[in-house]
């Protein structure tokens, strides 16, 4: 088994007097799609600031591709290879499209690679070449969030890490936006951390996943086998047990109540 490309090893991270993260341990390994389950609240947003230098830990270490990144300058961090998407999207609005796109490759020097990277991603999301010209902030949301991830490509990065790319979104760009988040990772064999509230979809697209309650993990393991998983599928996919199974775990609930 591979090494992993990032190790968080019991970092926790704070607001002020309020911990955000409290003991959080994970692994990413290259190529792979790792997940980051949670409800609102959690964590989950703390734990990519947090990664990208954001947020300072206050305890444990942060390893990306062999090097302790733990608290360094966010700009080392993107130069070292790691993409940040953020929550809300964030694009520069009053810079087109196309000089978003370039903003995310203002690390490189390889020209040729930048074509070749910004007719990758004129691919993947069409409408970003249609509106080119156009100034990022007279984007509809999904375009947005399709700008944001293609921006993170731009770098060439060999993590990215998404916040939450279906906030906001209808069902159906939820799913557009997915299909190509798992395309990306497949014929680029970019590696991803994505943290999101919509387990469904999360888990479908992710191959290894973390579940977060109140700032800890609670349970890992990978996605075919968490989506099995009993409390995950009442909590996180509404799926209710019924029948006997149903009936032994209401009674067991009502015991620790």
């Amino acid at each position: 088994m591979s090494e992993p490309i990032l190790t968080l090893l019991n970092v926790e991270s704070a607001y002020g007097p309020i911990k955000a993260i409290r003991g959080v341990s994970l692994k990413v390994r290259p190529g792979e799609v790792c997940a980051v389950l949670g409800s609102n609240g959690a964590g989950k947003t703390t734990i990519l600031k947090t990664i990208s230098g954001i947020i300072d830990p206050r305890k444990g270490s942060i390893w990306f591709r062999g090097e302790d990144i733990t608290a360094r300058d966010p700009a080392h961090i993107v130069q070292r290879g790691l993409s940040h998407v953020p929550e809300g999207r964030e694009v520069f609005p009053l810079l087109s499209v196309h000089d978003n796109l370039m903003m995310g490759a203002y690390t490189r020097a390889d020209r040729d690679g930048v074509a070749r990277d910004l007719e990758a991603v004129y691919g993947y999301f069409p409408i970003l070449r249609e509106r080119a010209a156009q100034d990022a902030g007279l984007l509809s949301g999904g375009q947005q969030q399709m700008l944001a991830i293609s921006r993170a490509i731009m770098a060439a990065p060999q993590l990215i890490l998404l916040d939450e790319p279906s906030l906001g979104l209808s069902p159906k760009l939820t799913r557009e936006i997915f299909e190509i988040v798992v395309r990306i990772n497949r014929e680029r064999g970019t590696t991803m951390l994505l943290v999101e509230q919509n387990a469904n979809m999360a888990l479908n697209a992710a191959d290894y996943g973390y579940v977060l309650e109140n700032g800890r993990i609670v349970m890992e393991d990978r996605c075919a086998v968490l989506r099995e998983k009993e409390d995950i599928r009442e909590f996180y996919l509404g799926v209710k047990e019924t029948g006997a199974r149903g009936e032994r775990r209401w009674k067991k609930k009502k015991m620790w109540r």
